[in-house]
């Protein structure tokens, strides 16, 4: 199955839509304008994918939240979820072939996802998370020494919003930050859209390999980290080693690429729109730092390309019917900016209520990460502001290399001085 509908050669494909990615130059943090057209002909359309084949293309963020709750679709690449481009398919088709859905418990179904999520959501807990807070204030601090002590301009994303997560997620799992160059490279290597198969296979080698060399030393020689739990259940015969590597793998990337490009892009925002930014720099009262990140998370969606899913069985949805077998593209960052649930939602406004935002996603796929991501977040606004009253933009936006080839969202460089 390739998850897509309508044969090419047949016409069928006639006057729908190209699946658009491209993000405007003048408003880059915005969704594609592509992407806003479609949500204008409404919450369920057909698009046109690169092989000519076709998906539905959800835009409402009811529909949106439907789609990831219905049990009837499917997540894993091996039943036919869309593929964006003719690397990937190659990537995906490649794992499907060797039995392996890829990195972890996030591209497989219920049951096998539950009882893997099960083994490592006591790591996130929001009581977990907030234990960890004033070690992340530290390292957001001693960052910002070494920032302002060093040349200006600075790149913020080397400086800043890149190592922030990075050594908070090293923490958690038990892995040396002295290690983070490696692991960093490899995990911009498994997101990158154009990644080949072999390339994304040697990516999760390496860091495989060496976080089975982790897990190892772990088994041996437990600690009060993440590995040495998976460790445990390995020991206990409930996890297959395999598996534990596979899950490290996919939190250590994840744990510090996402939140690492939420920081970049957030702090662009800001500094954007100095009034809003004043809210944050200003107020110590912890609920109104909650509300603005929930905001910024709205406002800035970072997965790129939309969550892919399958139809196992026909499925009604805004009075169309997806049939089984026909790929499906639930737009994080359209259902963002669904005026019905979001008035005037193309204004940044860090008093608005926007926890119905879907940046997390929905349903049984719904980010385990998010209580760390969101304490980070709240640590990282607020005290770079702080610390840095005069911090602005030492390039014009049109300069800032931003990350178009990835399934996630940000900025390669972001140029800063004060």
């Amino acid at each position: 199955m390739t998850g897509t509908a309508g044969n090419p050669a047949s016409g069928t494909t006639a006057g729908i839509p190209d699946y658009d990615l491209t993000r405007s130059a003048k408003c880059p943090l915005d969704p594609a304008p592509a992407m806003r057209d479609r949500q204008q002909e409404g919450p369920l359309v057909r698009v046109r994918l690169w092989d000519g084949g076709t998906a539905w293309l959800v835009t409402g963020h009811a529909e949106h939240r439907a789609v990831l709750g219905d049990p009837r679709v499917s997540v894993e690449p091996r039943r036919g979820i869309p593929r964006l481009s003719a690397l990937e398919a190659e990537a995906m088709d490649s794992l499907a072939e060797d039995g392996s859905d890829g990195i972890g418990f996030i591209m497989m179904d219920d049951p096998e996802h539950a009882r893997l999520r099960r083994m490592v959501t006591s790591a996130f807990t929001v009581r977990r998370v907030a234990a960890m807070r004033p070690a992340t204030q530290k390292i957001a601090d001693d960052l910002i020494d070494a920032m302002l002590a060093g040349p200006k301009p600075a790149d913020l994303v080397e400086a800043f919003a890149l190592p922030l997560p990075s050594l908070v997620i090293s923490g958690l799992l038990g892995v040396p930050y002295d290690d983070h160059e490696f692991f960093q490279a490899n995990s911009r290597t498994i997101i990158n859209r154009n990644s080949t198969s072999e390339q994304r296979r040697e990516a999760q080698y390496r860091l495989g390999a060496y976080l089975d060399g982790l897990l190892g030393h772990k088994l041996a020689r437990p600690g009060d980290d993440l590995l040495s739990g998976l460790a445990a259940r390995v020991t206990a015969g409930e996890l297959p080693r395999l598996e534990a590597v596979r899950m490290s793998v996919l939190m250590l990337f994840a744990g510090h690429e996402t939140t690492a490009n939420m920081i970049t892009l957030g702090t662009l925002a800001l500094l954007q729109h100095p009034d809003q930014a004043a809210l944050l720099r200003e107020g110590d009262d912890p609920k109104p730092v909650a509300t603005a990140v929930e905001e910024l998370l709205r406002y800035l969606t970072i997965t790129h390309g939309g969550l892919r899913r399958v139809a196992l069985e026909d499925i009604e949805i805004a009075g169309r019917t997806i049939r089984a077998g026909e790929g499906i593209l639930a737009v994080n960052e359209t259902a963002n900016r669904d005026p019905s649930v979001f008035p005037d939602p193309d204004r940044l406004d860090l008093q608005r209520d926007a926890r119905l935002h879907a940046t997390f996603g929905h349903g049984v796929h719904h980010c385990l990460g998010q209580p760390l991501a969101r304490m980070e977040l709240q640590v990282a606004y607020p005290t770079l502001l702080r610390r840095v009253p005069t911090l602005a933009l030492a390039a014009e936006v049109e300069q800032i290399p931003f990350k178009h080839d990835g399934f996630v969202y940000g900025a390669y460089e972001l140029p800063v001085t004060w």
